[in-house]
């Protein structure tokens, strides 16, 4: 009987919002590997909301073309080796790059890919979440952009997020007073109970978002964490310290706005502040994985680090999940369970 590979396709252009029907579940028979390619089946999926800017047409960018119609949605996946043609994935190696939602994907070692040697002491699925993207773009993030001191203000939006979640914890680990921005009181009380913020901006509350980041933080922000861009990014920059340090990571309020990203005011305060503002992709800094590693294993040896992870199960509950994600469905990082 023919193996079949399930995966779950780019269907159409999305309109302002991601709705099911923009994804199409679709099987085929599994292809063959050529001379340098390697199969892997796959074991998780990763959802990461920046993934959304590439699904509209004309996104193509320095980092990535917009996605192809009729193809598998692009995603970072970690599986094992079952077949080879290239000596450097050998069968039976687990490893993590970017492929796409399917159960079967075929790979030459390019695009992100990497062979994962597991600490037995963690979980496996730590390599995508922790240890994984969100881990090195919340690491790197702080320690070469926010560049952190003790007794730092750090504030960070998206803060229930995947990235969010782990870059509250390491900006607390390095001597910041952290606030973590979140929508709903279940999410806020969630950041102060579970993961340890300091103080917490619940920006869905009736009490205007400005006048509650001047409570947080009186004398200013010494280091924004930004997910979001926007209304939202103008209005932290208008209460910035001097010097302050803005890591530009994500963008999730303009993914889905129609008519492109919007204008981000209070540019004027980068000036007067002296601040700097910087954006960076966690793909900037591979050949420095090791020390990320490094430290955040070492947190989570030491029950340091909480890593929640909201679960999803099949690769057909993707398409789904990724919606509930961007909605902000979600308390950590997206993961699916193949």
């Amino acid at each position: 009987m023919t193996e079949m590979n399930t995966r779950v396709l780019l269907a159409r252009r999305p309109a302002e919002h991601l709705v099911a029907n923009d994804f199409e579940v679709h099987s085929q028979p599994l292809g063959s590997i050529k001379d340098g390619e390697f199969m892997i089946k796959n074991i998780y999926l990763s959802l990461d909301a920046g993934f959304r800017q590439w699904m509209n047409d004309g996104s193509g960018d320095n980092y990535l073309a917009s996605m192809p119609l009729g193809e598998p949605v692009q995603s970072i996946i970690m599986g094992r080796g079952i077949e080879s043609r290239n000596a450097e994935y050998p069968e039976g190696s687990i490893v993590m790059g970017r492929t796409a939602w399917e159960q079967y994907s075929i790979a030459d070692g390019s695009d992100l890919m990497s062979i994962i040697e597991p600490d037995p002491a963690l979980e496996l699925h730590e390599y995508l979440c922790s240890l994984g993207p969100s881990g090195m773009t919340a690491y790197f993030g702080i320690m070469d952009i926010g560049q952190p001191k003790s007794g730092d203000v750090f504030v960070i939006n998206a803060a229930a997020g995947g990235i969010g979640c782990i870059a509250g914890q390491i900006a607390k680990a390095e001597g910041c007073s952290t606030v973590g921005i979140a929508g709903g009181t279940a999410k806020c009380n969630w950041l102060l109970d579970t993961l340890g913020y300091d103080q917490v901006i619940d920006y869905k509350s009736s009490v205007p978002f400005d006048e509650q980041l001047h409570k947080a933080a009186p004398a200013g922000m010494d280091i924004v964490y930004d997910n979001v861009g926007g209304a939202m990014l103008s209005s932290m920059l208008s209460q910035l310290a001097e010097n302050s340090r803005i890591i530009l990571c994500g963008a999730v309020s303009q993914y889905e706005r129609e008519g492109g990203h919007e204008p981000v005011g209070n540019m004027w305060e980068l000036i007067t502040k002296r601040a700097r503002a910087e954006g960076f992709m966690f793909s900037d800094y591979v050949d420095r994985y090791p020390e990320a590693v490094e430290y955040i294993t070492a947190m989570l040896k030491s029950d340091s680090l909480v890593s929640p992870v909201n679960w999803s199960e099949g690769v057909e509950s993707a398409g789904q999940a990724f919606i509930d994600m961007l909605a902000g469905n979600n308390l950590g990082k997206c993961l699916i369970k193949l």
